[in-house]
This record gives C-alpha cells, sequence and structure tokens, in this order.
C-alpha cells in the first residue's frame, strides 16, 4: 500500500514501494517452493488436482453454498460471466466509467455493449441512481465493480436489477476478503469475478482468475465454457475458449489464501495509520471505504495531483493514479 512498517530492530528501507512481492516471497518461499515441486512431480499442469482443491477452498472461504470455476485472469472471468448469463449479442450491460478497462474489454467479448454511467464523487463506485437512468430495453446486466475493495450499494442496485429482470455481475476484482455484514463480497449478486493478478490482495504469481455463483448448473456451465465448450475430451456442445487455471498458480494461491485474512488485517492497520496522520491536512480529501474493505488501495483526492505525485516519487515513496482516464476517455 506504499507504506512499510519496519520493527524497532529492522532498517528503514531505502524506499518504500507501492507492493513489494519480494518481501512476500521471503515469508513463503518455502511453502512456495514445496508447492512448486509438488506440482511439477506431479506431471499434471492443467486442470488437475490443485485446481479442483484451491476451487474448493476458494469456494468455502466465502461460504453461503458457493461454486468457484478457475480460469485464467480476471477479463476472461467477466467474459465467461457474461456468456454464462447469455449476455451476448444486442445486449447492453452497464458498468462504471472510472474502473480499469478490464471490465469494458470482458464485456465487449462477450459480445455485448458496455453501458458507462457516472461513479458517487465521495467512493467512486458505481452511481446506483446513474444506473437506472441508462436501462433501456437491451439492458441484460449491471457489473456492479468493488473498487479499491470498498462493497457498492449492493442493496439498492440488487433491487434495480429484480426490477428490471437484469443479472447482477460483481466485480470482485480488488475485493478479495472484503465483507458486507455478515457476508463476503462475491456471494452478493447472480455471479462474481475475481482476479488473481500478482498485486491483487491474494495474487498469483502470474495471471488467474476465478467465477464464482450459487447456481449448480451455472458453475457447470462455466466449466464447460473455460474448456472449450467440453467436459469430455473431444465432445464440444457449445463454443466455448481456452481459459483455463494453471495447476502450479492453483498451488500457490492454496498457500496464499491461508494469509489472506492476516494480510487484510495489516492492511487495515495501515490504512488506518493514514487515516490519523492525513486527517488534518488541508486538500487532502481520502476517498470513502466501506466497512469490512481489505483496502485494496488508499486512495486520496488532492488539487495538484501530479505536483503530490512528483514530491512523493522525489522522496522514493511508490504512488500511482488509479485510473488517469475513465473509460469513456480512451
Amino acid at each position: 500500500m506504499g507504506l512499510i512498517l519496519a520493527h524497532k530492530e529492522s532498517p528503514i528501507p531505502k524506499s518504500l514501494p507501492l507492493v513489494d512481492l519480494q518481501a512476500q516471497f521471503r515469508e513463503l518461499e518455502a511453502e512456495l517452493t514445496e508447492a512448486a515441486v509438488r506440482v511439477l512431480k506431479s506431471g499434471h499442469y492443467i486442470l488437475g488436482a490443485e485446481v479442483a482443491a484451491f476451487e474448493a477452498e476458494f469456494a468455502a472461504y466465502l461460504g453461503n453454498e458457493i461454486h468457484a470455476v478457475g480460469c485464467a485472469n480476471g477479463t476472461d472471468a467477466i467474459h465467461l460471466a457474461c456468456r454464462a448469463l447469455a449476455v451476448g449479442s444486442g445486449d447492453e450491460v452497464i458498468i462504471p466509467s472510472f474502473n480499469f478497462i478490464a471490465g469494458a474489454i470482458g464485456v465487449q467479448l462477450s459480445g455485448a455493449t458496455p453501458v458507462l454511467v457516472d461513479v458517487c464523487p465521495q467512493t467512486a463506485l458505481i452511481d446506483p441512481a446513474r444506473v437506472e437512468e441508462m436501462i433501456g430495453p437491451r439492458t441484460k446486466a449491471i457489473l456492479a465493480v468493488h473498487l479499491y475493495g470498498s462493497c457498492v450499494e449492493i442493496e439498492a442496485l440488487s433491487q434495480i436489477a429484480r426490477q428490471h429482470g437484469l443479472a447482477l455481475i460483481e466485480d470482485a476484482a480488488q475485493a478479495h476478503g472484503a465483507t458486507h455484514g455478515q457476508r463476503k463480497i462475491g456471494t452478493l449478486g447472480d455471479i462474481a469475478c475475481f482476479s488473481f493478478y500478482p498485486s491483487k490482495n491474494l495474487g498469483a504469481i502470474g495471471d488467474g482468475g476465478m467465477i464464482v455463483c450459487g447456481s449448480p448448473e451455472l458453475a457447470a456451465n462455466l466449466r464447460k465454457l473455460r474448456n472449450w465448450g467440453s467436459t469430455k475430451k473431444y465432445e464440444h456442445d457449445t463454443f466455448g475458449i481456452n481459459s483455463r487455471l494453471d495447476e502450479i498458480q492453483a498451488a500457490f494461491l492454496r498457500v496464499k489464501l491461508r494469509r489472506l485474512d492476516s494480510w487484510n488485517a495489516a492492511r487495515h492497520k495501515v490504512a488506518s495509520l493514514y487515516d490519523e496522520h492525513l486527517a488534518n491536512i488541508p486538500g487532502i480529501e481520502p476517498t470513502q471505504r466501506t466497512t469490512g474493505s481489505p483496502n485494496h488501495l488508499y486512495v486520496i483526492r488532492v488539487a495538484s495531483r501530479d505536483l503530490v505525485l512528483k514530491k512523493l516519487q522525489e522522496a522514493r515513496i511508490a504512488a500511482g493514479t488509479p485510473y488517469p482516464q475513465a473509460l469513456h476517455q480512451h
């Protein structure tokens, strides 16, 4: 998150990285090495025991009788979720304009058209009032993006979806371990999509993704769609793609999943320190976070953004701009 908490005995680092994956590896080196060797010795590298075990463990972590289906990346997760929900050519999916471009591309890959709406300025989350304004005869789904790990106004969006007969897709790529009340994010809509890009709260050592849902029929369709439309070798009864989570990535993610809650707690501690020390500085407006957020990023609004970034970089403190352009500006 751009800040390192050092023990008194530890040397102060020469720079403060935004994400320190080398430090994470040092913490897990023995377990990750054991996992890699286990996969290599098995000789089974695609859709084997590790993927099945990680899917089961991730589903159990989310709870509420969830089914989890691994795939190649978060963009494919959105694409496959749309396909499984019969969203395709001629359909529209409402998405927030302020988001990483993968959401729009995932929708487009399904053949549907993304319809962009604005976000609430205090939270950067999709504005339910704008969503309702843009519903038309071709609208088939809403993509609810839990940006920075904060939960969207899920009750309002769920009500809109029910009233208009729309599917509600959660984009939880930045919300691993996030909660809303007593439930985990990823269990609040019809289907949810996760990314395991390395810098995520739960990141692979490469690409990876997951689609989760409460319907066994939907999960069975997803398993077919990710594997060339096949459940039996050389038999293909639907148009699928090649989007499978690797065995070795699944093995690594099984190791990291056991640390997710403690890592999120550490992020919360850091975010609380930022809150405390930035509270009385004029001109700094932290983006509002929801209760239960795993604090994927700590984002502030400032008038002189580029100058602040320059000064932070001069001080060797990593910082960035997520995102410098909204989707409608691309």
